[in-house]
């Protein structure tokens, strides 16, 4: 019976991995953004809800996180934030995509990929 367990996996659940995001949904929270940037990091995942790498990608990066790490995540849904996107790229000088990783410190933009680039970026590293 291993044998198949292996192939088609276990029928227990796994235990789903939350991590604590904050909805990135108004222009007004990019100021408290960077205002929160000047004292601890600051990452935004820009995430488009009908793109199967975005979701991919999303999925890897809540697998691989680490909880205990000493920043703010905020997630955007960039589908129904369209304007909020726009501003980020704006305000931190970062051409538009998705999926996306932003890292925020003191005010500025110090690290962002997109696509499976974003699970190479080591979060420890701006902490």
């Amino acid at each position: 019976m291993g044998f198949l367990k292996n192939i088609f996996g276990s029928s227990e659940p796994k235990e789903e991995k939350i991590l604590p995001w904050h909805a990135l949904t108004q222009l007004s929270q990019l100021d408290e953004i960077v205002k929160r940037s000047k004292a601890k990091t600051q990452v935004i995942f820009k995430h488009s809800t009908r793109c199967g790498i975005s979701s991919m990608v999303m999925n890897q990066f809540v697998s691989a996180y680490d909880i205990e790490a000493d920043l703010d995540l905020y997630y955007l849904d960039l589908l129904n934030h369209r304007d909020v996107s726009n501003e980020v790229g704006y305000k931190f000088q970062v051409m538009h995509q998705s999926p996306q990783l932003l890292i925020i410190k003191r005010g500025t933009t110090v690290a962002h990929a997109s696509h499976g680039a974003i699970n190479e970026i080591d979060l420890g590293t701006f902490v």
